[in-house]
């Protein structure tokens, strides 16, 4: 997990947190793991709690999801495991497992930079978020720089193939 950047500019755009998001997925590339960043947001403040990246190859564990790092983290900074006014940028749609927590976090806004078409469950393959059990449905926006993210998963995937 990386926490070096918290910084508070409450004049930073969604492009601006997604490009540290974007950043982070690229460390997570650097040692094998699927490019994902996230990035939590006080957006009231504009201050950073978290930022973090896949880490599963890295640390040997399933729960090594950027998502899920940055949750663990901005939660022991807050010293709450309610996040409810936070947002989330992530590089790639959440699964399933990222998806719950977000939900179980009551993060209101979630911000992906491209869909996941095989796993992606908040709003892809699965609308998890919006399911009518749940009382707070967060606002999911897809396509902050999409193109960027979206080619650093193909040039990543591709090279595995490859090597």
């Amino acid at each position: 997990m990386n926490t070096e950047i918290r910084e508070t500019n409450a004049t930073m755009t969604d492009e601006s947190y997604m490009l540290q998001a974007i950043h982070q997925a690229r460390e997570a590339a650097r040692h094998g793991d699927v490019p994902v960043g996230a990035v939590l947001v006080n957006p009231t403040s504009g201050e950073i709690l978290a930022v973090s990246h896949n880490t599963r190859e890295r640390d040997k564990n399933v729960a090594g999801h950027a998502e899920l790092n940055v949750i663990q983290e901005a939660s022991k900074i807050v010293k709450d495991w309610r996040l409810s006014d936070c947002t989330l940028y992530v590089t790639l749609e959440p699964c399933p497992m990222c998806a719950g927590a977000i939900m179980a976090a009551r993060i209101p806004r979630v911000v992906c930079a491209s869909k996941d078409p095989v796993a992606g469950a908040m709003g892809s393959v699965w609308s998890l978020h919006s399911h009518p059990v749940h009382k707070e449905i967060p606002d999911v926006t897809f396509g902050c720089c999409e193109k960027e993210a979206t080619q650093m998963l193909k040039d990543f995937f591709a090279d595995r193939r490859q090597g």
